[in-house]
């Protein structure tokens, strides 16, 4: 299994840009589709980017296309979400998940393993 534990949440105003870390420890992130999820208050989790375990691979929902990268660093076993020209809708909790499964993104049920959590707000 993999422990994951995220970092680089925060407070920025809208048109910043932030970078998201998830390290994982345990079973190397290679082995897995890796996700990075948000959830706002009073919505439903949603996947907004992923990459597959050979990372190449990398699939980002509509909203944050071309505004965030998902990419990794095997070598420090960590996965980043860079994320620019935020917007006050991008204000959520993150989380980072790691999925046994090979689809990419798959359904939020693949991911077995999920990091706890870091939260980004961006104000107007």
């Amino acid at each position: 299994q993999v422990q994951l534990v995220e970092s680089g949440g925060g407070l920025v105003q809208t048109g910043g840009s932030l970078r998201l870390s998830c390290a994982a420890s345990g079973r190397s992130f290679n082995t897995y589709t890796m996700g990075w999820f948000r959830q706002a208050p009073g919505k439903q989790r949603e996947p907004v980017a992923a990459m597959d375990r050979n990372g190449i691979i990398r699939w980002y929902e509509a909203s944050v296309k071309g505004r965030f990268t998902i990419s990794r660093d095997t070598a420090k076993n960590t996965v980043y979400l860079q994320m620019n020209s935020l917007k006050p809708e991008d204000t959520a909790d993150y989380y980072c998940a790691a999925s046994p499964q090979f689809n990419v993104p798959g359904k939020e049920a693949d991911y077995d393993y999920w990091g706890q959590g870091t939260q980004v707000t961006v104000s107007s």
